[in-house]
C-alpha cells in the first residue's frame, strides 16, 4: 500500500464525548486516567469552577477558575454544556473548547455524575457515549472506600448511602461495565471507544471516500 492509499484510508470523523460515571469508589477516575494515558486521541474535559485555586493547580489546565458572577454569565449565555453545584461551589463544562475538539476529530472524556450526563444528552445526544461503572458487590465497594484511607467513617457511610441512589441510574447509560478487574475494565472501555469511533454517522469523510471508490480512484 502506497502513502497516497494510506492517506485515503484516514477517513475524517467527528469526535465523540465519552462519559464515565460511577458511585464513589467504583473506579471511574482510575479507569479514566488509564484510558487517557494509553490513547492520544482523547483528552479530559476541563471544567470551569468557582472554587478557589489550590496550590499547584494551573488555570486552564486543571480547571478554568472564574468567580460566581462570570459563571452565572456563562450559564445565561448558554456557554456551558452542563453545570452543577457541588459542596457550595459551581462546576461546568465550557461548550466552545469541546466543540472545537470534536470538530477536529478528537474525543473528549468526561468524569461526571448522572445529572451531568443527562444535561449532556439534552445538549448533544448524537456526540455522547455514556458508560456506567458498577462495583462487583456492595461489600467490595465498601472495602475500596476504606482502603483509600481518604475519608472518615461518617463520610464513607454517606458515600455508601449515596451510591445506592446513584446506581439506580444505570439504565440511562449506553453501556455498563462491572469493575471486577481493573485491567479488564479498561479493556472493555477501550473496546467501546474504538467501536463507537467507527460508527457510520461519525465518519463524516466516508461519503467522499465512497465517491472516489465509485470513480475508480
Amino acid at each position: 500500500m502506497g502513502d497516497s492509499d494510506q492517506e485515503w484510508l484516514e477517513i475524517s470523523r467527528r469526535g465523540l464525548m465519552l462519559v464515565l460515571s460511577s458511585p464513589s469508589g467504583a473506579g471511574k477516575t482510575s479507569i479514566s486516567r488509564e484510558v487517557l494515558e494509553r490513547d492520544e486521541k482523547i483528552s479530559l474535559s476541563i471544567s470551569a469552577t468557582t472554587r478557589p485555586r489550590r496550590p499547584g493547580e494551573v488555570d486552564g489546565k486543571d480547571y478554568i477558575f472564574v468567580d460566581k458572577t462570570e459563571f452565572d454569565l456563562m450559564v445565561n449565555r448558554h456557554e456551558l454544556l452542563e453545570h452543577a453545584k457541588v459542596f457550595d461551589h459551581y462546576y461546568g463544562t465550557p461548550r466552545a473548547p469541546v466543540e472545537a475538539t470534536l470538530g477536529n476529530g478528537h474525543d473528549v472524556l468526561f468524569d461526571i455524575d448522572w445529572q451531568g450526563t443527562q444535561q449532556l444528552a439534552e445538549e448533544a445526544r448524537g456526540d455522547l457515549v455514556s458508560i456506567f461503572i458498577l462495583p462487583p458487590s456492595t461489600a467490595e465497594l465498601d472495602r475500596r472506600l476504606h482502603s483509600r484511607a481518604q475519608d472518615s467513617e461518617a463520610v464513607i457511610t454517606e458515600r455508601m448511602a449515596r451510591a445506592a441512589d446513584e446506581m439506580t441510574h444505570w439504565s440511562e447509560y449506553d453501556y455498563v461495565v462491572v469493575n471486577v478487574d481493573f485491567e479488564d475494565s479498561v479493556r472493555q472501555v477501550e473496546a467501546i471507544l474504538n467501536a463507537e469511533r467507527l460508527k457510520r454517522p461519525r465518519l463524516i469523510g466516508l461519503s467522499d471516500f465512497v465517491t472516489r471508490l465509485r470513480q475508480g480512484q
